[in-house]
Formats: structure tokens, sequence, C-alpha cells
């Protein structure tokens, strides 16, 4: 179940730029999970790490302005 959260958000930054902006905001990993949390998206860390690692994608911010790279179309 959390694997498919994180996968919601993930898709819900590819299809909205108020979501990606909100989270690419956020600089480190644990506000991160923190607010996806807060937002309903029940998922730890690990699990969070876990589907990154798998998918392939960084969470560290790339460019100027600062983007992640882990959105999903």
């Amino acid at each position: 179940m959390a694997k498919k959260n994180v996968e919601a958000l993930l898709i819900a930054g590819g299809e909205s730029a108020k979501v990606r902006d909100k989270y690419d905001a956020i600089k480190g990993k644990e506000d991160f999970v923190a607010q996806a949390v807060a937002d309903g998206y029940d998922f730890t860390i690990n699990e969070f790490d876990d589907v990154l690692r798998e998918s392939g994608d960084s969470f560290d911010l790339i460019g100027n302005p600062a983007k992640r790279q882990i959105w999903w179309k």
C-alpha cells in the first residue's frame, strides 16, 4: 500500500506544476516525506527510497531554479 502512495505522489507531481513546485521547494528528505504524509500520502522514508531506487530516480535537486527529476508523467 505504501508503494502505491509514493507512486501516487510522483504521478501527482508529474501532472501538476503546483505539486512539483511545492515539493521541490522542500530541501530535506525527512521534511519532504513529512509533508507528503501530512498531505495524505502514507509512506516512510525507506519506502520512498525503495521506489526511487526501483525507478532509477534521484532525490537530488538539479538546475536553477532547483528541481527534482523524480516526477512521473
